[in-house]
């Protein structure tokens, strides 16, 4: 089927620092668009189609972006943003993309969209970064958990994710428990041309699972309705996280399946927020100490359209969570790889978790991308060891 691509303006300018974040959201905007783009000035939107619609169906799909737009950019208020470290002018010795090498060299093999499997050079270096993050943890005693890769959804929504959340959720669920239609399923499943399993949707028992987003959130439900000893909680687990990005999904710059290890504070507020700045502290040496290339700014999570603006000027005026953003030299940008976070009582309070005073806990961590962290040191290193480090020089040279 032929594409074809859709221009009009946006229904109001759309400010520089909001582009990125409304580009993003137009990916959910309709299964029909295959790419997006916005004008660097703000007011022009050009979608391409996957294939000539309508023009009814056309002007629907128009209808749709400027709800996006209107909702997120409409009296938008550029927020200030709070750099607590600024390493991006390191020096770095390479500026290609790392992808096609990665490829090349089978250290990558992509086996759907948002999914890799990684090879042993990338393995071995999340391993170095993952013993750099275990000994983060290990300074602050924190006790090791291990968590399931499904959720229930019951506890997301006692915690309003499917409100904040809803376009990254990825459920999962099982064959109804008959025979009649597990006998169907054996005889008759198969997949079409683009891999989508040929199976009527009755066949799929009710969902009551998801594929997890987060690692703190399994931390935080083992503690609801409980009292915290007084010296608080400090926990630490490395999990997989599911969240689904739809045409952003790009490279191992955005997965729906990723690694996180995170470091995880549950007590009063003083003590949380002093043991995230201290956190932030010992990374700035450890990143220091390899000449990354990274800057630590206020940000904001990707929360849906009709959350965004309220939730996103909410963290950014209580300075709730900071990002480290490293540098990818052969884009000019930068990349998320890391986050320093304090969620208030908020998880406190939903889930009733307390203080010995009986007043709502707070939370907060310290998460790390791990596949990210990797491909942004590939990124600005690149693949000869001669090059690196010298403390990974010993463990890869």
């Amino acid at each position: 089927m032929t594409s074809s691509s859709l221009q009009f303006a946006a229904a109001v300018t759309i400010p520089d620092h909001l582009i990125g974040e409304v580009h993003s959201k137009l990916a959910y905007v309709d299964e029909r668009i295959a790419k997006a783009h916005i004008s660097p000035s703000g007011d022009q939107i050009t979608l391409e189609l996957k294939y000539a619609i309508p023009a009814a169906e056309r002007a629907a799909i128009e209808e749709k972006v400027q709800r996006v737009v209107l909702s997120m950019a409409k009296g938008a208020i550029r927020p200030k943003v709070q750099v607590l470290e600024d390493y991006l002018d390191r020096p770095t010795p390479f500026a290609a993309d790392p992808m096609p090498e990665l490829l090349r060299r089978g250290e990558l093999f992509q086996e759907a969209e948002g999914i890799y499997a990684l090879g042993p050079l990338f393995t071995r270096l999340i391993e170095w970064f993952e013993n750099r993050f275990l000994q983060l943890a290990d300074s602050f005693s924190a006790r090791p958990y291990r968590f399931p890769t499904l959720i229930p959804a019951r506890f997301l929504e006692r915690v309003g994710y499917f409100r904040a959340f809803p376009h990254s959720l990825s459920f999962a669920t099982h064959l109804r428990t008959d025979l009649d239609q597990i006998d169907a399923f054996a005889e008759g499943a198969s997949c079409d041309e683009h891999g989508h399993l040929k199976v009527p949707l009755e066949s799929f028992a009710p969902v009551r699972t998801l594929l997890s987003p987060a690692v703190c959130y399994h931390l935080y439900f083992t503690l609801a309705d409980q009292t915290l000893p007084p010296q608080g909680v400090v926990a630490t687990a490395v999990g997989n996280c599911f969240r689904y990005e739809s045409l952003n999904l790009h490279s191992l710059e955005r997965l729906w399946n990723f690694t996180m290890r995170e470091v995880i504070f549950v007590g009063d507020k003083e003590f949380v927020l002093a043991n995230r700045e201290l956190a932030r502290q010992r990374m700035q040496r450890v990143f220091g100490e390899i000449g990354f290339a990274y800057r630590v700014e206020s940000a904001n999570d990707p929360f849906f359209i009709g959350e965004f603006r309220k939730q996103a000027a909410f963290q950014s005026a209580f300075q709730l969570k900071y990002e480290i953003r490293a540098r990818l030299p052969f884009k000019d940008g930068t990349l998320a790889v890391g986050s320093y976070n304090y969620h208030q009582d908020f998880f406190g309070r939903h889930l009733n978790i307390r203080l010995p005073d009986g007043s709502p806990a707070h939370t907060g961590c310290v998460a790390f991308g791990l596949e990210r962290i990797a491909f942004a040191f590939l990124a600005q290193f690149g693949f000869d060891s001669i090059h690196w480090p010298s403390s990974m020089q010993e463990v890869f040279g």
